[in-house]
């Protein structure tokens, strides 16, 4: 899937917690340039026009994988200026909390994305100790760790 960089784009993107509290459900995403592995990057999309960045993460949710959002709590703003593919981007990402309901399956889930391109769904370990490849967008990592010292 071809994307337009030549603008900034506006995000709602969710950390979403397994039921355990050991790891949130994150894409996983094919090789770039930067990253041979692939990457991983939190579920949710791009704000409508006209639509609110609370009313998008609910969207996307539903849409890619027919679930709702229980206990959704927003959490920050936060700018990611990043390169992919050896092209620039830059997004302003709505940062939210919430539970999937239901919960992606453990192994073999996938999300539909707006093309109809198909994506795995991963739980990635809060820590990220044991992860091979990184959590995007970069910005979101210290509150990922707010919330696993938030369970305990």
């Amino acid at each position: 899937m071809i994307r337009d960089r030549s603008t900034i784009r506006v995000k709602a993107l969710l950390i979403a917690p397994n039921s355990e509290r050991t790891a949130h459900a994150v894409t996983l995403n094919a090789a770039t340039k930067e990253n041979p592995d692939g990457y991983h990057r939190l579920i949710g999309g791009t704000v409508e026009l006209g639509e609110s960045h609370r009313d998008t993460i609910r969207r996307e949710v539903a849409e890619e994988l027919g679930a709702t959002i229980d206990d959704l709590v927003f959490l920050t703003a936060v700018e990611n200026i990043f390169t992919i593919d050896g092209e620039l981007g830059h997004e302003i990402v709505f940062l939210y909390s919430g539970r999937l309901n239901p919960e992606p399956a453990a192994h073999d889930a996938t999300l539909t994305e707006s093309d109809g391109s198909r994506v795995p769904v991963v739980w990635r370990s809060f820590s990220g100790d044991s992860e091979t490849v990184p959590l995007y967008p970069a910005p979101v990592e210290p509150w990922v760790q707010r919330l696993i010292s938030h369970r305990r």
